[in-house]
Formats: C-alpha cells, structure tokens, sequence
C-alpha cells in the first residue's frame, strides 16, 4: 500500500509540473502535499506502537487521499489535467483508498 501511494506521489508531481506557474503555490502545492501525505502518515503510523496509533494515521491518510480526489478534480475541471491523466490519477487514489479502509477495517477487527 505504501509502494502504491508513493507511486501516485510520483506521478502526481510529474503532472503537476505541467501546471501553471501562478498555480505553483496555489493549486499545484496543495495537490503535491496532499498527495505526498498520504505515503507520508502510512508510514509514520507503521513506526508508532500499537494497532490503535496505526489506525489513527491510516485514518489521516484517508483523508488526504479524499482531498486529493477533490484536486485532482478540480486540475481537470480547469482544464489544467488531461482527461487520460485524470483519470489514471483518480482511479490510483480509489485503489487507495480501498486498501486504507481495508486495513483500517482490519486493525478495528482485531481490536
């Protein structure tokens, strides 16, 4: 899960580079930090102790992916994010997220 979300941050900051430059601390920052967050709070919360911690930056994480989402959207509604690309992003963000709920459900489970 993290490889896969760090994967997306990588592809995330190719094409954002594409964006405008008076989108550098606006549009572009916001989805470079969300996305980077999500690998981010994945592994810090792998070197906190105990399954509870975990879960609580898995939860973070879910969070910055759904603003991510919402970026993404958004660099595509201005047509700053080709559709194709769009679409490959959003697609790895839902794939995401569905391994973070997963996970989120089974560290609850096990609780």
């Amino acid at each position: 899960m993290w490889e896969k979300a760090h994967q997306l941050t990588l592809s995330v900051y190719r094409q954002t580079q594409i964006f405008p430059k008076e989108e550098l601390y606006g549009l572009t920052s916001q989805t470079r930090r969300s996305c980077a967050s999500i690998p981010a709070n994945i592994a810090e919360g792998c070197g906190r102790k105990g399954e509870a911690e975990l879960a609580r930056f898995l939860q973070i994480a879910m969070g910055s992916a759904s603003e991510l989402e919402y970026h993404l959207l958004l660099a595509h509604d201005l047509n700053l994010l080709p559709a194709k690309n769009y679409e490959s992003l959003a697609n790895d963000v839902t794939e995401i997220k569905r391994m973070l709920t997963s996970f989120i459900q089974k560290l609850k489970a096990e609780s």
